[in-house]
């Protein structure tokens, strides 16, 4: 399990990527990578049900019931994904579990299925799993509390979230992947 310490927690509220007001604002872009056959994930209950209300279901979403540490109600959000798989995540790590349901999301998504991810937990550092083992092109998308929400071009962000995975204490054999 990687813990984040606490003397860098400042150092993740910078954003992977673009922020935008709204997912409405980006549809557009969204459907073009869409058309592109290029992945889109989305991280947190927020993120994944405004994707969903403007008619794109992303091809692995992940949630945990939670935004902004308060608890949401439980949505029809499965009714958009093939798949649901669960992980347990505390607060403020990466635990070994997120990192292989992770994985298994993207062989699932190979064969055509939409994944709902369910954390037991906390998703909010999900974003850096994703961007380290995602397949080239793809996109993340998660919330930036109060400012909205942050595309996320992994191809661009993939040293730079290595760079971030060392700044946590403990193990996870994330770099043999």
């Amino acid at each position: 399990m990687l813990i984040l310490k606490e003397e860098e927690r400042k150092a993740f509220k910078k954003p992977f990527g673009e922020i935008y007001s709204s997912v409405a604002e980006i549809k557009k872009t969204l459907e073009k990578y869409k058309n592109n056959h290029q992945l889109i994930i989305s991280i947190g209950d927020a993120t994944t049900s405004n994707l969903i209300n403007t008619g794109i279901t992303p091809d692995i979403g992940i949630i945990d019931h939670r935004i902004e540490r308060k608890e949401t109600e439980k949505d029809d959000e499965l009714s958009y994904f093939h798949a649901l798989l669960n992980a347990t995540n505390p607060p403020g790590t990466i635990t070994e579990e997120l990192l292989d349901t992770i994985i298994k999301a993207y062989e699932l998504n190979k064969t055509g299925n939409k994944v709902l991810i369910v954390v037991d937990g906390e998703e909010d550092l999900a974003v850096l799993p994703c961007v380290i083992t995602a397949p080239p092109g793809t996109v993340v998308l998660y919330g930036q509390p109060g400012e909205g929400v942050v595309l996320c071009e992994v191809d661009r962000f993939k040293d730079i979230t290595e760079e971030f995975m060392d700044k946590f204490k403990g193990d996870l054999p994330w770099k043999s992947i």
